[in-house]
């Protein structure tokens, strides 16, 4: 495997290098290299440093926060020198921002340089504590999964190879023996994330109701589906807002999103149909069961995940709060972006070239919209998956 600096490092060591003390508020899903990056950051790093995890048995209290911040404390004093402190799984700990804001204040007032970074895998809790807390206090990254170049670069993977193992770095030593790494991903990544983070995140009065929704997604990738059609293939299934809920955890956990249907800006239903997109491929193929060759020889399941891939793309470069589906009688539009007065939309193909009567009714309906196939007969999707997508709006 060849070594991967992810850009999230130099972004880092510029921002403490530079004049200021704000926090570095760090997100992103598990196992994507976010402490592997701080630790590449801490090696860099002039001056002396503490990395602290509050990934323990049991969650611990805010003095474990103190702790650690008097750590980075006493070596900034000893060596005169500014200090990094790194604080990971920091969602872990109860009543975080809080402390955070008041050892942050001590140190502003007092001009103590301690640089500070936080790291947290599941976003609903880091970002509300945060934004409740430590407003004109921090900036926030985002870490996402393993784009298809980087693990060209890391593990020379052909885009048939990523779009089947995904984007996790941790499980690519096991793809030669692929039921272990079905069980690797399974068992250490989603498992993890659904009763680690997802269940503790919020209070879930029905689990095996939330994990059944999980299962749907998975089973429906980049497919759009009714809160009414779940309700009917869920059992003790409750109402539409009970799994509206549910699919807001695991999108906060960086699993499943439920996108959104585009409607020219009118106020969106939270009761609307949510077009179901996994984050990573790697999820739906190790749950499917399937090797890589079956699957490759199943052409509506390989299509289904080039589009799933392609709405991931998106929602990994950081457009979830913008990529939305575009739907009206029987057309529709795979993917949708708006940002500001832009908007693009993308259709993805992955077999022959055929006209799409959907894209032309959605370009007479907005006709200001920037139109582009992705796939056959469009723009290349190993060019596609190798950019920024920020680059085609």
């Amino acid at each position: 495997m060849k070594s991967i600096e992810r850009p999230i490092v130099a972004a880092l060591l510029k921002r403490f290098r530079s004049p200021g003390a704000l926090l570095q508020v760090v997100l992103g899903p598990r196992q994507v290299g976010k402490t592997t990056a701080l630790h590449q950051v801490i090696a860099r790093w002039p001056g002396p440093s503490h990395y602290a995890s509050a990934d323990l048995p049991a969650p611990p209290g805010p003095e474990w926060v103190l702790a650690q911040w008097q750590i980075a404390r006493h070596r900034a004093k000893e060596t005169r020198k500014k200090t990094l402190l790194v604080l990971d799984e920091v969602q872990k700990v109860t009543r975080w921002s809080e402390v955070v804001k008041s050892l942050h204040d001590e140190d502003r007032r007092a001009k103590t340089p301690v640089r500070v970074a936080i790291l947290g895998s599941t976003s609903l809790h880091v970002e509300r504590g945060a934004q409740e807390s430590l407003a004109g206090r921090f900036e926030q990254h985002f870490v996402p999964h393993w784009s298809f170049g980087e693990c060209r670069a890391a593990f020379r993977w052909s885009l048939d190879q990523w779009i089947y193992f995904g984007g996790y770095p941790g499980a690519a030593a096991f793809v030669r023996d692929q039921t272990r790494w079905r069980s690797f991903v399974s068992d250490s990544l989603v498992e993890a994330v659904l009763s680690r983070d997802v269940l503790q995140m919020a209070p879930v009065q029905k689990p095996a109701l939330l994990r059944q929704l999980f299962m749907l997604a998975v089973r429906s990738p980049a497919q759009v589906l009714s809160f009414n059609k779940m309700l009917g293939q869920l059992q003790d299934a409750g109402n539409t807002v009970t799994l509206a809920h549910y699919l807001d955890l695991l999108s906060s956990a960086f699993l499943v999103s439920g996108l959104e249907r585009w409607n020219g800006g009118v106020l969106r239903s939270r009761a609307s149909s949510p077009k179901l997109v996994v984050w990573n491929n790697a999820i739906l193929n190790a749950l499917s069961g399937l090797t890589f060759a079956e699957t490759r020889h199943r052409p509506d399941w390989w299509g289904r995940l080039v589009e799933n891939a392609v709405g991931a793309h998106l929602l990994n470069h950081g457009l979830s709060r913008a990529t939305f589906y575009w739907q009206e009688a029987h057309a529709e539009v795979d993917y949708v972006v708006e940002r500001g007065r832009d908007l693009t939309a993308f259709e993805v193909k992955s077999g022959r070239t055929t006209a799409s009567p959907s894209l032309d009714t959605f370009r007479r309906r907005v006709p200001r919209a920037k139109i582009l196939t992705v796939g056959t007969g469009g723009i290349p999707l190993e060019e596609f998956f190798s950019t920024d997508p920020a680059s085609w709006l």
